[in-house]
């Protein structure tokens, strides 16, 4: 019996993303513990004791253990037979933070459990996956129409915007990774190169001030349409995309982008991103008719001056490190404590400065063979549901995994968005968890067909 139950657990389980997770967590917990490192601390009283960072990630990382095991000893059926009803209970939790929940910097996106703090849209990533790739791989979607493309895109995108209210922006923008497993089940190339456009117009729009551009768009469509006026006889439609071309690209940097930078970010989230490109915040008490006495203007200079600081003192201590490193518990910038949020948002600076260039270049190394690995389990499944659930998988590590490391090098605002399997935290590690064994599950079983 016990013969048989060890077989099931092992047999058709992909060692080398099971090998690739351990590592990568085990790399998490030495740079945790060398963030929090103290010469007089007794390492195996600290360890068990469940007092430091570096303790409690290790007992989450046991549980963690525990709930893998779990996941492969269950009938892969499960997933999809209760994707719909993990869903609706992953929004039930979202919604439950609004009466229940804990503020932490700004958010209340968590619910106290005692000895951890849950956080339901981090959560509702591995059951957004699963809805998702239920509703995609049933016989009467048709993904190449509007409405089931409508219908997957609420799927998606609901948490984020629950997210939003919640005030937690940057795992809201984690929902946009979805759009990948979409595109690979046909989701058309134009609404990729709309978002893409939005993107550029958002930039442009921080680049310019709002009159000029609106100026240059009207002049544009104007010559357009006089270049273009002998066409429309022929071809009415010409016109209609121009003007609509137009409207849209005015409204977006005339209300849209207003709207963003006062409603949905935070303060310190819009300065950050205009002072990337060397502009001051042009929303900053645009609605404040009451004038600031000197004192104020020195306080709120000063305020906007120390609002990069997290950011600049991770690139000290990921610059000190140079290409070998400072070597394993001898980081100064980390173990001083001048890198805020070091062992959650900001590990990767742990090994930036203990383990140098090379250090860091192993660590994205695995994380490339890890999404190598994913995308080729992803292509040898013989389900739509496995395979759509496989590049989710894929792309929620992938957004965190660029998005942490870009704000990390401050190529990116801080958004907070942690580095998968290596940051603190039990609702993060948890999920990673969730998302990587269900998918070794799936992939065990992938001669299954499962809708």
């Amino acid at each position: 019996m016990y013969q048989q139950r060890n077989s099931s657990l092992v047999k058709g389980n992909d060692k080398v993303t099971i090998w690739l997770y351990a590592i990568i967590i085990l790399i998490g917990l030495v740079c945790i513990y060398s963030v929090e490192y103290k010469s007089t601390d007794n390492f195996i009283q600290t360890l068990i004791g469940f007092k430091k960072n570096y303790s409690k990630q290790f007992f989450f990382f046991l549980a963690c253990c525990v709930i893998g095991i779990f996941i492969l000893l269950i009938d892969s059926k499960l997933f999809t037979a209760t994707a719909n009803l993990s869903y609706l209970i992953g929004i039930v939790l979202i919604l439950a933070t609004f009466v229940l929940g804990k503020e932490i910097k700004g958010s209340k996106s968590w619910i106290p459990l005692g000895f951890m703090n849950l956080q339901p849209v981090e959560l509702c990533k591995i059951f957004t996956a699963l809805a998702l790739a239920k509703f995609i791989s049933l016989q009467e979607t048709d993904f190449t129409k509007p409405k089931s493309q409508a219908i997957a895109a609420a799927i998606a995108f609901s948490p984020a915007v629950l997210s939003i209210l919640q005030g937690e922006t940057g795992l809201a923008l984690v929902y946009f990774s979805f759009l990948i497993p979409m595109y690979r089940e046909g989701l058309p190339p134009g609404y990729l190169i709309a978002g893409f456009s939005m993107g550029v117009l958002l930039v442009v729009s921080l680049l310019f001030p709002t009159k000029t551009l609106v100026i240059a768009f009207t002049i544009i469509a104007a010559l357009l349409i006089w270049l273009n006026k002998k066409q429309f006889r022929r071809n009415k439609s010409l016109l209609t995309i121009i003007l609509s071309a137009w409207l849209f690209c005015t409204v977006f940097v005339w209300v849209l982008v207003p709207l963003v930078f006062t409603k949905v970010l935070k303060g310190y989230q819009a300065d950050r991103i205009f002072s990337m490109v060397g502009k001051e915040n042009p929303f900053l008490n645009k609605n404040n008719t009451v004038a600031l006495t000197d004192a104020q203007e020195k306080e709120k200079k000063k305020k906007s001056e120390g609002q990069d600081y997290n950011v600049k003192q991770s690139k000290i201590a990921i610059g000190s490190g140079g290409f070998l490193g400072k070597g394993f518990l001898k980081g100064t910038q980390t173990q001083g404590d001048f890198v805020p949020e070091q062992h959650t948002d900001f590990i990767f600076t742990s090994v930036g400065e203990n383990f140098g260039f090379w250090g860091t270049t192993i660590l994205m190394l695995l994380y490339l063979a890890l999404l190598l690995r994913i995308v080729f389990i992803a292509e040898r499944q013989r389900s739509t549901f496995s395979r759509v659930y496989a590049y989710s998988v894929a792309a929620i590590l992938f957004f965190h995994i660029v998005v942490n490391v870009c704000v990390t090098i401050g190529l990116a605002p801080v958004i907070g968005i942690t580095l998968p399997l290596m940051s603190y935290g039990g609702s993060s590690l948890i999920t990673f968890t969730i998302l990587i064994f269900i998918l070794i599950k799936l992939d065990a079983d992938r001669q299954m067909v499962l809708r």
